[in-house]
């Protein structure tokens, strides 16, 4: 189990649901993808993520998925990645958590 934090350290976390615009491998990596993703009124942001081994840049365009939009910045292999993807992982990869119905690019998850 992992160490616990309280309530207000959750409540810290800005996750959004952002609308994949545009989707590319990494050159020279095995693992990653940079996306442009649409936050709506919050704006595009450049995010990188390490799952390419599962998943093609092709079929991420157009996914609406939960991100952390307020973690500082980090650079990958020269790419500044404004956020992180949030998604499920098992021994058989990863797995795209995605809304039940149909909300607006930027929607804050509560």
């Amino acid at each position: 189990m992992s160490d616990e934090i309280s309530y207000n350290d959750f409540a810290k976390l800005d996750i959004r649901i952002g609308t994949i615009l545009a989707a590319e491998r990494v050159p020279e990596t095995d693992k990653l993808i940079k996306c442009t993703v649409d936050f709506g009124d919050f704006g595009e942001r450049t995010i990188v993520s390490g799952i390419a081994e599962w998943k093609t840049p092709e079929a991420l365009v157009g996914k609406r998925l939960p991100y952390i939009v307020n973690l500082a910045p980090r650079v990958l292999k020269g790419i500044e990645s404004q956020g992180m993807l949030l998604a499920a992982s098992d021994d058989n990869g990863v797995a795209l958590l995605y809304p039940e119905r149909d909300v607006a690019s930027g929607t804050p998850l509560r």
